[in-house]
């Protein structure tokens, strides 16, 4: 007998509710532990001869590498035998998800670069972590090479080096310097405040919101999405899919499903569809092909490298590779098989990577495992400067909820809170100098 859809929605409200419960006191949980920590564990002193300090390596400080990072500072033993060494090129956090709604809506473009602060390692001991702005280009069994020479021992290594793709904006800022990128975002509000006929290649949510807000504020300028499937949004449920579509129609975006822009055609007044038809285009914004910033392992393991560019992984989020016990990997770069990675998949990785490192760290197996969870897929999509929907999914019923927005710059003060950095103060703590 089948389950009416109501009945069915019903238990899916029950069950997000019942994951927002679980997330709120792992939190609780988690910050609790590390009061106690403080408390109890001798404090950090230098050990007898500093060549018997190991250093826990991680690569890369976006969402899943700084997160991790704390979680491993707060954690580790506080005898002053290990350290967390965080290599990182960005001068900020680049907080990726509004740099859509930044490359239309000028004045805010700032706040997409939050300052990674020492008040985020407030709960770990002094000196605990050692901030390297700088890049790694190779790893070994035992250490990395940074872009300057230097090689960085390692007990552990955690590899949270995100995806990258080839155009830059407006999916990342393509530039290690905030004012650079500060300098890149505005550079393309100025080409799509300039344009006449706007075209965003690709459905997902980047181009959905890209196009509806460049249409929002410009509803004189010609806007159209070509995407690649029967559907944008097509990796969500349909619920989601006729809401996108729909708002798009509303703002009068012409939306061509099934055709790719061919890359070689861009040339500032048309684009030509994989159809053959050609349409006018002085504006073309790529928000396709991201790809898993795989690359760095590919000499050290490289049938670890799946067909779709991620790192294999074990369920403990170890490398899948048993000569590499002590290399982790999570977030984007992660083959975890996630339909739809975002911020909250990648921290819930980094805290299990973290907790099976600071196990093994103490003498211990790794004993924590990730399984995807639906609750991590929730999606808020903006539909235009002033409407969005929120959408849940678990595969056959789905919740959605239609919102009304009054911040351009989509709450982006909440973000520099939750990473211990005070909107919109740019301190700039790591930005020039190695700690």
């Amino acid at each position: 007998m089948a389950v009416p859809e109501r009945i069915r929605k019903a238990l899916l409200f029950t069950r997000l509710v019942g994951y927002a419960v679980r997330v709120f006191f792992s939190i609780l949980r988690r910050s609790a532990a590390a009061k106690f920590a403080a408390l109890t564990e001798r404090t950090s002193s230098p050990p007898p001869d500093p060549s018997e300090v190991k250093n826990i390596v991680v690569v890369g400080a976006a969402f899943a590498g700084y997160f991790a990072a704390r979680i491993l500072a707060i954690s580790l033993p506080r005898n002053g035998r290990y350290r967390v060494v965080v290599i990182e090129p960005n001068s900020h956090f680049n907080f990726t998800w509004v740099l859509p709604r930044f490359c239309v809506v000028e004045g805010h473009e700032h706040k997409a670069f939050i300052p990674y602060t020492p008040e985020f390692f407030s709960q770990a001991p002094k000196d605990m972590v050692r901030w390297v702005r700088d890049r790694v280009t190779s790893v070994g069994k035992d250490s990395v090479t940074l872009r300057n020479g230097e090689r960085i021992q390692y007990a552990y290594l955690l590899i949270a080096t995100g995806s990258t793709v080839r155009d830059g904006l407006p999916s990342r800022v393509g530039d290690e310097n905030k004012e650079v990128g500060v300098e890149l975002l505005r550079g393309v509000q100025q080409r799509i405040k300039k344009a006449e006929h706007i075209v965003v290649a690709g459905g997902g949510a980047a181009g959905v919101e890209l196009a509806t807000d460049a249409k929002n504020l410009y509803p004189e300028k010609s806007v159209t999405l070509v995407h690649s499937r029967q559907a944008v949004m097509h990796r969500f449920g349909p619920g989601l899919q006729t809401g996108a579509m729909e708002s798009l129609k509303r703002l009068g975006v012409e939306v061509m499903l099934g055709e790719k822009v061919a890359a070689d055609s861009v040339d500032g007044e048309f684009v030509t569809l994989s159809s053959g038809r050609k349409i006018a285009c002085d504006c073309f914004m790529n928000c396709t092909g991201q790809q898993p910033a795989s690359g760095l392992i590919a000499d050290l393991a490289p049938k670890s490298i799946s067909e779709s560019g991620h790192i294999k992984v074990k369920s403990t989020l170890q490398i899948d590779d048993d000569s590499l016990p002590n290399v982790y990997v999570c977030g984007d770069v992660a083959d975890t098989h996630d339909a739809n990675p975002n911020s909250r998949i990648a921290a819930r990785q980094a805290e299990i990577a973290a907790d099976n490192i600071v196990l093994a760290a103490r003498g211990k197996e790794p004993k924590y495992n990730y399984t995807t969870q639906w609750g991590d897929g929730v999606i808020k999509l903006t539909l235009g400067l002033d409407r969005s929907i929120t959408h849940f999914w678990d595969g056959k019923s789905e919740l959605l909820f239609p919102g009304k927005e009054t911040d351009l710059a989509l709450m982006c003060d909440g973000a520099w809170s939750a990473v211990s950095a005070k909107p919109f103060d740019d301190t700039g703590v790591y930005a020039s100098s190695n700690h």
